[in-house]
């Protein structure tokens, strides 16, 4: 799937990705390849992006939210 993650200043990750784990506001959760669609929003704690068994990115963030849509992940996130 492809996954962005952006702040108000920049492009935080943009690429591939196998399992994108979330701080969710009402409790964490994970995206997989053809996960359903959702909007959700974030809270303060860490996003996990993985390819495979290898964490690529981990993105300590204060808030956010994301969509997941069709194999396309994007989140807007304020960082700490």
């Amino acid at each position: 799937m492809n996954v962005s993650i952006l702040s108000a200043n920049k492009s935080l990750y943009n690429g591939s990705a196998t399992a994108v784990a979330f701080p969710g506001a009402k409790s964490p959760f994970t995206v997989l390849d053809n996960h359903a669609p959702i909007i959700s929003s974030l809270t303060k704690g860490t996003i996990i992006v993985s390819n495979q068994a290898e964490q690529v990115a981990n993105i300590e963030i204060a808030g956010g939210f994301v969509e997941v849509h069709n194999g396309e992940v994007t989140a807007c996130v304020e960082l700490v």
